[in-house]
């Protein structure tokens, strides 16, 4: 294959910066109520959730019980992260303080540990066949934009703005082009890392979904709308991923 590493470098940023857009729908959207805050975290939530199903499909694919491995680990990290977190009052990120803080930076840090699996992701299929690194590259990019989305669905109805939102979103995929050049570079000592990878970053998100954003939702909005949203964002991300590799 021709690709050099300045290529591979400059796809993933690519793949990293295309999480920004997932923010330019808030553009249009001036005031949330407590309602739409439930809901969007809900959305939030099922976008995750679907995310989590494919990284497992693909990680089982590869070596299901490294990707189950990587499941549990995951999730118990993020575990012990939350309620370290929780203890930090003076905590701030942006304009937000105490709670809302934790929760935004908890979102931010388990994108950003997702974000590095999808950079081996980017950096392994650049060693093999052209084509399926361009369809790769491509899918992660336009996967990115919804994971943008489900972190400005987080972070901008508690107040951040819009554009700090899209950099926080950025931010979180950096990973992305870090890790796909040593990826690329070492092929064969990477690739039996990705299905690990891939749980863990699953099984981080998982416990995100369920024990902070669903749990927020359901105090916010009717658990009709909240149990409503989660499927759409569920049946949204799922769609997203099936039209993208037919």
């Amino acid at each position: 294959m021709t690709a050099s590493v300045g290529i591979v470098f400059l796809a993933a940023l690519v793949t990293a910066i295309a999480t920004g857009l997932g923010a330019l729908p808030f553009l249009f959207i001036k005031q949330m109520s407590r309602r739409w805050l439930g809901v969007s975290n809900g959305i939030a939530a099922g976008l995750m959730l679907g995310a989590s199903h494919a990284l497992i499909a693909e990680g089982s694919a590869i070596h299901a019980s490294w990707t189950v491995a990587g499941l549990v680990i995951g999730a118990l990290l993020v575990a012990v992260s939350s309620c370290l977190l929780q203890v930090r009052s003076d905590l701030h990120v942006g304009e937000l303080r105490g709670a809302g803080a934790s929760k935004a930076a908890l979102i931010v840090a388990v994108m950003t540990l997702h974000s590095m699996a999808e950079g081996i992701g980017v950096g392994v299929s650049f060693g093999g066949d052209e084509k399926l690194a361009t369809f790769v590259t491509g899918a992660i990019a336009i996967h990115n934009i919804a994971e943008g989305l489900a972190i400005s669905l987080v972070l901008i109805p508690q107040g951040v703005r819009v554009w700090k939102s899209a950099a926080w979103s950025i931010f979180s995929s950096m990973p992305q082009p870090l890790f796909a050049v040593p990826a690329f570079m070492f092929v064969a000592a990477f690739e039996p890392v990705l299905p690990f990878g891939l749980g863990f970053a699953a099984g981080a998100m998982i416990w995100v979904a369920v024990g902070e954003l669903l749990s927020d939702a359901f105090k916010d909005a009717p658990h009709s709308n909240v149990a409503t949203s989660v499927v759409l964002g569920l049946v949204a991300m799922m769609t997203f991923q099936i039209l993208v590799k037919s």
